[in-house]
Order: C-alpha cells, then structure tokens, then sequence
C-alpha cells in the first residue's frame, strides 16, 4: 500500500515537472512571437534584451541611421571643444543635414516595415520649425544660425528626446540563403523538444506494455496533444498541451472550462441529433403507412416483416386485464359515493316527471320516503353493478367470454373499415398528421428542451455526486466496526 501511495506521489512530481517545463518553454516561445513587434518597447525598458536577442533573430542596427547618429554625436562632442561657431562645427552640420536628405529619400525604415516612423520624425520636426517641408525643417534645424538663437543645449535636448529614439530603433535584418529572415530560436528551442519528444517515447513503450493490443501509432495518439510540443512550426499552439498537463499535474483547475467545453459541444450537436433521430421515427411511421403495413395489422395479415414475440405473452390483452382489475378493485370502490349520487338524482328526476307522484307530494311523509326510496334504489344498483364486475372479473368463462367480445369486435372493426375503404382516408389522414408533427413540433422540441436537459442532467450529477458521498460517509462505521 505504502508502495502504491509512494509511486503515486512520485508521479505527481514528474507530471509537475514536466508542466512546468512545457510553461517555461511556452514562456519563451511567446516572448519569441512578440520580440519582433515589440522590440521599440524593449528598446526604450529593457535595452539589455536588446543587445542578446538581436543575435537570435538576425538583427543589427541599420548602417545608414546608425551612421547618422554617430555623426550627430561627434557634433555634440565638436561643439564642446570648439564651440558651436567653429568651422569644424558648420562641416558637421553641413554633413548632417546632407545626410538628412538622404534618410527622406531613401526611406531606410522601409526594409523592416517602419515607415510610418520616418513619418514621425518628419511631423515632430516640421512642428518644431514650423515648415510644411521636411527638407527644409532638417536643413533649418541643423544650421549654425538657428542653433545660436533658439539654443544649442535646448535643441539638442529635443534632438536626444523625441528625435534620436526614433532613428535608433531601425534596424536591418538579415536574410538567409532559403530567402527568410534569419531566426535561431531553434537552439533555444532544440533541448526543449528534445526532452518532450523523450518523455513521449517513454510513455509511447510504457502504454504498449500495459495495452499490447495497441499499435505504435495508436500509443503515440493516446497523448496526441503532446505533438505540438514537439512541431517547429505554428509553436504558439503549445497552450494546448501546456494548459491539460497543468489540469493533469493538479496546478491549474480547467475543470470548470472543461464542463462549459462540453456543454456547448452537446448543446450544438443535440439540437440537429434530436431533429435527426424525431424525423426518423416519424419518417418510418409514414413509411410503414404507405407500404400498406397498417392494412396488413388490422386485417390480420401477414406483415411485411414477421412479428418478434420475445415472451410468449399477449401484452394488449395483459395489459387490458391489469387495467380492468384496477379499475374494478381500486378505483370503482373510490368513486362508489359519487355513481350513488349521479343514480340518486336521475331516479328522483323521473319521480317529478311522473304526473301521479306530483299529486302524492302533497301528502305528509310521501317526499321523505321518496327520498329513502331514491337512496336505497341507487345503492342497490350499484352494488348489483359492481358485483357483476367482480364476478366477471374473476369468473373464468366470463374472461373468456369477454376476451372473444375484444376479438369479434377487432374482427369486425377491421372488416368493416376495409368493406369501406375508409382505410385509404385514414392512412392519408395519418401520414398529413405526422407531417404536420415533423414540420410544427419537432424543430419547437429541438430548439427549447436542449437547454432544459442540459440543466436536468447537471442538477442529477450534482445529487447522485452528493448522496454518494453520504452513502461513504455514513457506510465508513460499519467498515471499522467490522
């Protein structure tokens, strides 16, 4: 037992160690997808990451806005040496602002879909200088005049604030020889996939020694969710495995998603499958009516198919007699003061139509004793009445007299119907009915009782869950006792 208990727990911790792994390696493959689009925010927050993962993905900083800003910072280094009315200086300016004319021309954010940052750029140094050309704010912005009188250390403050960021988050991305740009996420990714795809081996030979009817194939779709981790492609669909092994390992709770899965599942299905299985039925039924089946039952005939009797029992005429024994025994004694009461005033009814006993109510006694005679009348005919239905009941020869009565009667009713070729009407009748059903009824059942049921049957798992539960706890005594 102790065994069992400690192999159990021994598996717990792998199953958690395993989910864990496949989180991290999610972790990583989602940080992966998002490097690219995110990278101007790693860029402003986190420039370590920069400098590490732009490797990965064969990125460098573009060589012509890299190139500009070097220049720019050699100019801030030339004006604190020399001042800013150098000559030194102005060749720097003018060398800059060639370079700016270049940058708007060539457009060297294009080649990694940033074009709308130059558009930044020129927009922010339009509404500095107040220009509508961009050129000509570049060209007035880096010249010797404006910078002595708006301010070096003012301007070249907005230049590092809101210009510099801008530039320096273009970059080149390289591309290899198969045309795609370059990505090692792979060697990131390799010892992952390499670790799932032995733990899947594993349990791939453990599952076929424990089932030997099962194939290779087989094993290996038993934990078909595992293969994701395993795919160097479309990697974002690792949440699906990540999230069950976390389910499976006990650290996450997905059985309430699970549940609403499940429920909408059947929900969708249910409606079309009652449709389906209703229509069905009803399209048997009317197929049974036009081969002439319903014909063949009432004149006795031989059916198209041979009657299956599973019990040698005549289940109309059990049933008939079950009824009829009810109703005699249990249900007539019930009712008995009512039928006296019905009796009672149809016999006082015709007492007052009689033109003699009109006159006789005159004369004292006569209405109390016509009212002993009416209650007395109406109690001895219904007990004569249900006498006569226990002796028939019970009496043999008065069963089997009756059972002949239900068997002339079927007979002669289906005699008489086809005699009269009122069984043509009635099958039409019949199978317009059933159309009707199908086309009134059945997509109405569809459409209301589904979500009913679905609410039926959880409110029933709940209580056979509880009274399960009560049935442990209170059978737990016995078990010690014992």
């Amino acid at each position: 037992m102790k065994d069992i208990k400690s192999s159990k727990q021994r598996n717990i911790w792998f199953e958690r160690f395993m989910a864990i792994t496949a989180t991290v390696n999610l972790g990583l493959v989602l940080f992966d997808l998002s490097y690219v689009p995110g990278r101007d925010f790693y860029l402003r927050k986190l420039p370590q990451i920069i400098q590490i993962y732009d490797p990965i993905k064969g990125i460098e900083r573009h060589r012509e806005t890299k190139n500009y800003l070097e220049i720019v910072k050699a100019l801030e280094e030339q004006v604190n040496q020399t001042g800013l009315q150098s000559p030194q200086v102005n060749s720097r300016l003018e060398e800059i602002r060639r370079l700016s004319n270049e940058m708007i021309d060539t457009n060297p954010f294009a080649g990694v879909n940033k074009s709308g940052t130059l558009e930044k750029i020129k927009k922010r140094m339009r509404d500095r200088i107040g220009n509508e050309s961009a050129k000509q704010s570049f060209a007035t912005f880096w010249s010797q005049p404006y910078l002595s009188q708006k301010g070096w250390v003012k301007e070249i403050n907005f230049f590092d604030k809101s210009i510099r960021p801008l530039i320096d988050s273009n970059y080149y991305r390289q591309i290899g020889e198969s045309g795609e740009y370059i990505d090692d996420f792979w060697i990131i990714d390799l010892p992952f996939v390499i670790l799932f795809g032995v733990e899947l081996l594993g349990r791939t030979f453990l599952l076929r020694r424990q089932h030997p009817a099962f194939s290779w194939l087989e094993a290996v779709l038993w934990r078909w969710y595992d293969l994701f981790l395993l795919l160097p492609f479309w990697r974002g669909l690792r949440i699906i495995p990540v999230l069950i092994r976390l389910d499976q390992a006990r650290l996450l709770n997905l059985h309430p998603v699970r549940k609403q899965i499940n429920q909408g599942i059947v929900a969708n299905f249910a409606e079309e499958l009652t449709e389906i299985v209703v229509v069905r039925v009803i399209n048997q039924l009317q197929g049974s009516i036009r081969r002439g089946e319903l014909t063949r039952w009432l004149s006795q005939q031989e059916n198209l198919r041979p009657y299956i009797d599973i019990n040698n029992v005549n289940e109309v005429e059990a049933i008939a007699g079950l009824l009829l024994k009810t109703i005699v025994y249990e249900v007539l004694p019930d009712i008995q003061p009512a039928i006296v009461a019905i009796l009672r005033h149809n016999i006082e009814t015709v007492f007052h139509q009689v033109p003699v006993y009109r006159n006789l109510q005159n004369l004292p006694g006569v209405g109390q004793a016509q009212t002993q005679l009416s209650e007395q009348l109406a109690t001895q005919i219904t007990t004569n009445l249900y006498k006569t239905l226990v002796s028939a009941v019970e009496d043999p020869v008065g069963a089997k007299l009756t059972s002949q009565l239900v068997q002339s009667f079927s007979e002669a009713l289906g005699a008489e119907i086809k005699e009269k070729h009122v069984l043509s009407e009635i099958q039409s009748l019949l199978f317009d009915f059933l159309e009707e059903i199908k086309l009134n009824y059945v997509q109405r059942l569809s459409q209301e009782d589904i979500d009913q049921i679905i609410e039926q049957t959880r409110q029933l798992r709940t209580q056979v869950s509880v009274s399960s539960v009560v049935n442990k706890s209170t059978a737990l005594p016995e078990i010690r006792e014992g």
